[in-house]
């Protein structure tokens, strides 16, 4: 699986990944004669750095943070790579002064700490051999103005337990339309839903797995559904109330992302 991104820093690494989903701050929170993390509200509190790929969303702190990275570049303890979803003047410039390669615009909720990754900036890129990509449905059913929750049973695959959409998996070859619709018929029993509203694919992360999610938004006459095996329990909730639910990954980017125009005025 390839991620694309934004070269900050040249260069090429591969190494396994040490991934924060707090920003960091080189100072403070980097010791750079031990190459530990050493801020105890870190998720990654007393990892060490040296000659891995950290990712972490953003840095923060001091401008002083870019010769702590040089400092511990000098040291040997410093990461092979490094991996922001938005990058920011303090870690590039450390970057760039300690030779290690940099990228930008990856999402980091992809990534998982002990990840295998390749890091190559000029390229903009950065693969995970070990992770593959497959593609899967999710429609959310809308009923005056409640949505359709599904809990997902104990003898499915993934997300055991979790609050999903009607989901999906989706072959190469099969339109994304027609499998929404053949899964709803067969996971609520419901055969004539309208189509209002088709999302741009999110990605999520299960696993060893990154879904390329197609999100689908339908509007159904009834609340009465048949649910199927993979599921015991259904509800029909205010969308709002989404963030309550212990949900499948992604749950609440598809719904907004569906909702959104639903929500939004348009004029003529």
């Amino acid at each position: 699986m390839k991620l694309s991104g934004r070269r900050i820093s040249k260069g090429r690494a591969e190494g396994v990944g040490l991934v924060s989903t707090s920003p960091v701050s080189f100072l403070g929170d980097v010791d750079p004669e031990s190459g530990l993390i050493t801020d105890p509200k870190s998720d990654i509190f007393g990892e060490s750095i040296q000659g891995r790929v950290l990712a972490f969303p953003f840095g923060r702190g001091s401008t002083v943070g870019s010769y702590v990275m040089y400092s511990a570049m000098r040291n040997q303890r410093a990461p092979l790579a490094i991996v922001n979803e938005r990058a920011e003047a303090v870690v590039a410039t450390g970057a760039v002064i300690s030779g290690i390669p940099m990228i930008d615009g990856i999402d980091i909720g992809l990534l998982r700490t002990g990840d295998k990754m390749v890091v190559d900036a000029d390229s903009s890129s950065v693969e995970l051999p070990d992770v593959r990509l497959r593609r899967a449905v999710t429609s959310l059913l809308l009923n005056q103005g409640r949505v359709l929750l599904l809990k997902r049973s104990d003898e499915v695959g993934t997300q055991r337990g979790k609050w999903a959409g009607v989901s999906g998996y989706l072959e190469d070859d099969e339109d994304s339309v027609d499998r929404s619709r053949q899964e709803i018929l067969e996971e609520t029993g419901i055969g004539n839903p309208l189509l209002k509203e088709k999302g741009e694919p999110i990605l999520a992360r299960g696993n060893d797995t990154i879904w390329e999610v197609h999100p689908f938004l339908y509007e159904v006459d009834t609340r009465e559904i048949t649910i199927d095996w993979e599921h015991v329990e259904y509800r029909w909730i205010r969308p709002e109330e989404i963030s309550s639910y212990d949900r499948v990954t992604r749950l609440k980017r598809v719904l907004d992302s569906i909702m959104r125009s639903q929500r939004t005025p348009r004029s003529d």
